[in-house]
């Protein structure tokens, strides 16, 4: 594998790493209503486990309250028992065709547990990016080995992947500040 494939590689694994570091912040709770809230809930529908979004439409017709609408009707039931067995403390109530999700007022208690999770998201992110680093300085090293790659070449590559390292270890670091701004505002 040449220089270029293996620095175009790992900086493709890495901007993944963010993007599922984003994505799991998503799910985490603020002050308003998020249909990314309960959206990857699983419930046990059809004989077998499906995520919430694939079931039902959601929505937040205000921002305290989420609204479900079940795209089949008889699995209500089931997508409310999905909802409570989540254990995102929240009562879903069902109201014929919907499900209506009121969020509670978060203490300043639950906003600090938040922010831990959302920092030991982020820092699982950034074990992930420095996994990415050693594999592809590995792989550098390997090429190195095998010869036909000259030292100064390798050397401009690991300081490219040291680059690319702080880059994304620095934009995780800026979502987790932004994630911790929008959980602790009241």
């Amino acid at each position: 594998m040449s220089i270029e494939e293996i620095l175009f590689e790992t900086e493709e694994k890495m901007l993944k790493t963010e993007e599922h570091v984003v994505s799991q912040f998503s799910g985490v709770r603020t002050g308003k209503a998020s249909p990314s809230l309960i959206e990857n809930v699983m419930v046990e529908a059809y004989g077998s486990h499906m995520r919430l979004k694939e079931l039902a439409t959601i929505s937040a017709p205000e921002s305290r309250m989420l609204m479900v609408q079940p795209f089949d009707i008889s699995n209500v039931k089931a997508i409310e028992k999905g909802i409570q067995s989540a254990n995102l403390g929240l009562n879903p109530a069902t109201q014929g065709k919907f499900i209506r999700i009121v969020l509670p007022d978060l203490s300043a208690e639950r906003r600090q547990e938040f922010v831990k999770i959302c920092k030991k998201m982020s820092e699982d992110g950034r074990v992930a990016v420095r996994n990415e680093r050693r594999q592809a300085l590995e792989a550098l090293k390997k090429g190195k080995n095998d010869g036909g790659v000259s030292e100064d070449d390798i050397e401009t590559a690991e300081a490219e992947v040291q680059k690319l390292t702080d880059q994304c270890i620095k934009r995780i670091d800026e979502h987790l500040a932004h994630k911790e701004k929008e959980i602790l505002t009241v």
